[in-house]
């Protein structure tokens, strides 16, 4: 398994970088769930800017947890 340094922004993980486990194509997830305790933290991914960013892909922390803006697919579920 592959894994690639990611950066988050916000949350309880503003700052960080971790590893995070990447798929066939090379990206991270679109959205990353950290469960803490009874809760459970969202991040959603974004391209990271050259000379902004440590990393090429950023993880952005999402209060609400609402699901990532995107194509709706008749066969596709969200949530």
């Amino acid at each position: 398994m592959r894994h690639e340094e990611t950066e988050f922004l916000g949350g309880p993980l503003d700052g960080r970088v971790l590893e995070v486990l990447v798929g066939m194509t090379g990206q991270p997830p679109r959205v990353y769930k950290v469960p803490v305790g009874e809760t459970t933290l969202v991040y959603h991914r974004e391209p990271g800017k050259r000379g902004t960013h440590r990393t090429r892909w950023v993880f952005v922390f999402d209060p609400e947890g609402k699901p990532p803006p995107g194509p709706k697919w008749p066969w596709s579920r969200r949530g």
